[in-house]
């Protein structure tokens, strides 16, 4: 059998792009192009919001540690939908006592998509933020 020797896949450094941001009481590791579930925010579909604490920042040259957050730092996300998470099942029982009470939760959630993750004047943006910005200052012209 002859030895295939596959090609490393070449990382960008927007692959090695990562924040990890405070938002709704939880830590998130946040990278650009992806959506993440995060817990019912009050924003409308389509809205871009700004999350300024931010703890730590690689942007693929050098890793930024906030003392708690790192100064000047914004990730920018995109409200996608308002969804609802997977249902929990709360089973209480006393033994001997006949006393038993079931109980469901669902989680309400908000599906985001990271469109940019900045430290001042830098950023790290997606393809389609930037074709969207053009297209919308086009049309406002």
């Amino acid at each position: 059998m002859a030895d295939k020797k596959s090609s490393p896949k070449k990382e960008t450094p927007q692959d090695k792009t990562y924040a990890i941001v405070e938002a709704s009481g939880q830590q998130f590791w946040l990278q650009p192009n992806r959506y993440y579930d995060l817990d019912r925010c009050s924003a409308e579909v389509n809205d871009v919001l700004t999350i300024e604490k931010v703890l730590l920042l690689n942007d693929g040259k050098d890793l930024k540690l906030g003392k708690p957050y790192v100064k000047d730092a914004k990730v920018e996300i995109k409200v996608l939908e308002h969804r609802r998470g997977p249902k929990i099942i709360v089973y209480k029982m006393r033994p001997k006592k006949k006393t038993r009470r079931k109980n469901g939760h669902r989680q309400e959630l908000t599906r985001v998509l990271v469109q940019s993750i900045s430290l001042g004047s830098k950023t790290k943006k997606s393809k389609e933020t930037k074709d969207a910005k053009t297209t919308a200052s086009k049309v406002e012209s």
